[in-house]
């Protein structure tokens, strides 16, 4: 069998944890930063999980991480 291929952008955005769950980043931190308040640019700095009805479709994407 050949091997298969990791989508790019996928392996880019999305990082496998030590017990298999899929983490991601938040969006909304590249610009216009003055109009947020300091605790909403703070949570958006940190990692979160990503949600149960899509980590199928994610794990696929990135099949060797």
């Amino acid at each position: 069998m050949p091997k298969l291929k990791s989508h790019k952008g996928a392996s880019k955005r999305f990082k496998l944890t030590g017990t298999g769950k899929v983490k991601r980043g938040h969006s909304g931190l590249r610009h216009m930063l003055t109009s947020k308040a300091h605790k909403r640019k703070r949570k958006l700095g940190t990692a979160t999980l990503v949600s149960d009805g899509d980590v199928r479709k994610v794990k696929r994407m990135i099949p060797y991480q």
